[in-house]
């Protein structure tokens, strides 16, 4: 079994070397892929240092601050084009706001038969430490917009924290299009519109102790758009037409094997 963990990063020099060092710690048989919007505080820098001495250490920095949607895109289809492909593929922040420890407990849910297996905050058994109150609203208010959309029993539906097999990915991969946040409801709309399997288990959610959250009014507002044509129905036809057009017919043939 081959599991690869994608960490989307920007600005988290101060975070990034414990947290690989930790997830190299699990003794798992992984990758880790590291997707960097060129963070001003040398995050890459650091990144490119521990390469020196994990091997298992993929990097992409990307030009500018391009998003969190298309991070986790873009980790999805680096590691569908290795020649050896990982069983499974896990997303988390690189904030320390979710625990490496608890990785395995995502992998071992998803051997269980489950395509997408979700780190729950608000799951039976999960809990939420020193978030802010208008945090925790904002988190409130944003699930309930997402169960409606996703059509599904899911207490989290705004999680980061996940582990995806790799038939979801490569099934799935070429229907998103989410630029930030919104990625985390349209993997799961996709999941209950394939006939995907879901699962959520309980974690701990510490807001984190160093860096500045990246959440911004234009996260929000992407957030916010997704919904709306989400919920009237036209995101089908938008990714039908971006296949027509070409946008992303080569990244999904180069990705299919």
């Amino acid at each position: 079994m081959s599991v690869a963990v994608i960490l989307p990063t920007y600005c988290e020099a101060e975070n990034i070397e414990g947290l690989i060092q930790e997830i190299e710690e699990l003794r798992l048989n992984l990758l880790i892929v590291v997707i960097d919007d060129s963070s001003p505080d040398g995050t890459a820098k650091k990144v490119k240092m521990l390469q020196k001495k994990y091997k298992n250490v993929l990097l992409s920095s990307r030009p500018r601050k391009l998003g969190l949607g298309t991070a986790i895109s873009t980790g999805f289809r680096m590691v569908l084009l290795l020649d050896k492909k990982p069983d499974y593929i896990v997303t988390m922040d690189a904030d320390y706001s979710h625990n490496p420890q608890d990785i395995p407990r995502l992998i071992q849910a998803a051997k269980h038969g489950y395509d997408l297996v979700i780190g729950s905050r608000y799951f039976n058994g999960g809990k939420v430490v020193e978030v802010p109150w208008v945090r925790r609203l904002i988190s409130s208010l944003a699930n309930i917009i997402a169960a409606t959309i996703v059509g599904k029993r899911i207490q989290d539906c705004t999680s980061g924290f996940r582990c995806y097999s790799r038939n979801y990915v490569k099934n799935v991969l070429c229907e998103l299009h989410s630029q930030t946040y919104e990625i985390q409801i349209e993997t799961l709309r996709q999941a209950r519109l394939y006939g995907f399997n879901v699962k959520e288990i309980p974690i701990t959610f510490i807001n984190r102790k160093r860096g500045k959250s990246k959440l911004t009014s234009t996260e929000l507002s992407s957030f916010l758009a997704y919904s709306i044509r989400a919920t009237f129905g036209k995101l089908g036809l938008l990714s039908i037409q971006k296949r027509k057009t070409g946008i992303l017919s080569t990244v999904c043939n180069n990705s299919e094997s």
